[in-house]
């Protein structure tokens, strides 16, 4: 947080968005430092109740808007603007969506077969796991889990759907750690790669990245920086291709980060969940 606050130094007279609001810690930290107005967009609609009621003493420095993030360009105009001067990005799931067992994004707790971010659109993990088949499944699993057994895995998968097994997260989790741990695992739960695949794949979370980076940065204004934060290395592979290409292309984009950012060992202690984070950042120069 504190380097978010460094590198998008805001400014009483600045508009920035936060393209991933969760429950507004970023947010708070940005009008605290002089922010003069923080369009905040989240496609949760809880988190946004949340952040609402965190931020109220801001009163209406805070806009809240209930959209994807990649519809940045049409918040930006509906907030009557022609460019904002920082864009920050945090992918990833909220610890409220990781803590929350109803949500069905963690493998500690039981919970439905859902893993949406928008609850009011789009198909659940389990409508899809209803008519996917064996080798698309380990597809998913195998691109966005980097999981080396996802054949294995697909197949264990598909069998206890097939035999009525899978009733929520916590069986969908001894189906994959029987499949991909066999039994024996240490420090990582070997259901981690497989709820991430599954995640990215039921909310597209790699759908249009690459065309929202571009447009983030044709929104801030000369001087004005895109700030992301990936937590996995899919996603941090493509912001470090397309920012370092936009930076070649011509003078208007210079990156400023040329290795990501990590987290200070203090900072990882203190909140384990921000061990993997990797932060980039480009400026419009031109």
């Amino acid at each position: 947080m504190a380097e978010v606050v460094e590198w998008l130094s805001p400014t009483p007279d600045g508009c920035y968005v936060d393209c991933t609001l969760g429950l507004g810690g970023h947010t708070a930290a940005l009008l605290e430092a002089g922010a003069g107005r923080v369009i905040g967009i989240d496609r949760d609609l809880d988190a946004l109740a949340v952040a609402r009621e965190r931020l109220a003493a801001y009163g209406d420095r805070v806009v809240y808007v209930h959209a994807d993030y990649r519809e940045l360009p049409r918040v930006v105009r509906e907030a009557g603007r022609d460019d904002v001067d920082g864009v920050l990005v945090d992918f990833g799931v909220s610890s409220m969506q990781l803590d929350e067992a109803d949500r069905g994004f963690s493998f500690r707790q039981d919970g439905p077969l859902d893993m949406r971010m928008n609850r009011t659109a789009g198909p659940s993990l389990a409508d899809l796991l209803a008519d996917v088949n064996e080798t698309e499944l380990a597809n998913v699993i195998y691109e966005y889990g980097e999981e080396r057994k996802s054949r294995r895995v697909a197949r264990a998968i598909v069998e206890a759907r097939d035999a009525g097994a899978l009733t929520g997260t916590a069986s969908l989790a001894s189906v994959v750690r029987r499949a991909a741990g066999g039994g024996k695992w240490t420090r990582i739960d070997p259901a981690t790669r497989t709820f991430q695949a599954l995640r990215i794949w039921t909310n597209r979370e790699l759908d249009g990245l690459e065309a929202f980076l571009e447009s983030a940065v044709q929104l801030v204004a000369v001087g004005g920086r895109v700030v992301v934060i990936a937590f996995q290395s899919l996603e941090d592979r493509v912001v470090k291709h397309t920012f370092r290409r936009l930076g070649q292309e011509g003078s208007t984009v210079r990156v400023l980060t040329r290795r990501p950012l990590m987290p200070t060992v203090s900072e990882a202690e203190t909140n384990p969940r921000a061990r993997s984070a990797r932060m980039r950042v480009v400026e419009r120069v031109a």
